[in-house]
């Protein structure tokens, strides 16, 4: 049986999807959830948030096999093998890493012929794109995760799209604006056609060749941020966008007809709303760990302290929320 994914993805960039998952995998930890977090994004931000430089040095030599994903799909590349057994960084009890790497940037092209390939049946073809869905199962069952969470790029390039075809859930990211909006426009049509077209080639597929995902990517549903607000100015602005969203994911995500004045706040579809930390972000930052478990060592002092303490009620209520919807239990401390 396989280990559920969850892919956190929006065709906009700046909408919070490293933040999101960073958090969201400290706080299964703290759930007594076993995760595994996954950085395919070629920028590699989220394995930053989680690893000091000289660490990443480490990880990424200069020369040699880097100890990331990138490093697992080396033979796939040079075409002397099949995929090899990924390095899980251990960040804590109940919480590893699967490393990301900027050069996993130059995989996109062979991604995109073995994509081509599939439909032919070709073995090779079918190798490649569920390399990453492989590796990942790998890197969770050798730490016994009950859930990886996928962190993307903003692209809708052959990456992401085997990274999305590898994934069972997605969980869209939005920011209350007209860009993140038209992201979101792109992303929904995307999804359908690329589930679409794994069904048809996994008809296609090898009777001996490797064990493939499902490409259910089943919508979870959006998550909004919210901004800072300004003499009134930025609140007038996320009112607008933010009654948009219903409407928007539900035409473009899900095929439903839209319903007039259903705000996010009513939405189902709507998991929840990660409010703007402010300068709680550069000490989480500073101490390597979540907004929610700053201590005062940390400088979280005073009013940080309450901010702190509504950060871990609200991260874990979301959670709670995303964990439920793709039926992976808890134990809730």
């Amino acid at each position: 049986m396989s280990i559920p994914v969850i892919a956190f993805c929006n065709n906009k960039g700046g909408v919070g999807k490293t933040s999101l998952v960073y958090h969201i995998a400290w706080m299964c930890s703290e759930l007594g959830v076993p995760a595994l977090a996954a950085d395919l994004d070629p920028q590699a931000n989220l394995t930053a948030a989680f690893l000091p430089e000289d660490r990443l040095e480490e990880l990424w030599p200069a020369s040699g096999l880097a100890q990331t994903v990138f490093g697992s799909v080396q033979p796939l590349i040079r075409g002397v093998g099949d995929i090899s057994d990924p390095h899980i960084e251990h960040i804590q009890d109940n919480l590893g890493l699967l490393p990301g790497d900027l050069s996993l940037a130059t995989f996109e092209d062979q991604l995109s012929t073995a994509w081509g390939e599939c439909v032919d049946g070709q073995e090779r073809g079918f190798r490649a794109v569920s390399a990453f869905w492989r590796i990942m199962q790998r890197g969770a069952d050798a730490i016994s995760a009950s859930v990886v969470l996928l962190d993307l790029g903003p692209s809708l390039g052959a990456i992401n799209r085997c990274a999305l075809v590898s994934s069972d859930f997605v969980v869209v990211p939005l920011a209350p604006d007209l860009f993140s909006q038209r992201g979101l426009m792109n992303l929904g049509p995307t999804i359908k056609s690329w589930r679409q077209q794994w069904r048809d080639r996994m008809i296609r597929k090898p009777a001996l060749g490797p064990e493939l995902p499902s490409g259910s990517i089943v919508p979870l549903g959006y998550i909004v941020q919210q901004h800072a607000v300004r003499l009134g100015r930025v609140v007038k602005a996320y009112d607008r966008w933010i009654s948009q969203i219903p409407g928007v994911y539900g035409s473009f995500v899900l095929d439903t007809p839209s319903q007039p004045g259903l705000f996010a706040s009513e939405d189902e579809n709507c998991l929840g709303f990660v409010k703007h930390f402010h300068s709680l972000m550069p000490l989480a930052q500073e101490a390597r760990k979540p907004v929610f478990l700053l201590r005062a060592a940390d400088g979280a002092l005073g009013a940080h302290q309450s901010a702190v303490t509504t950060a871990y009620h609200d991260f874990r209520l979301l959670t709670n929320t995303i964990l439920s919807r793709a039926g992976i239990p808890t134990a809730s401390k």
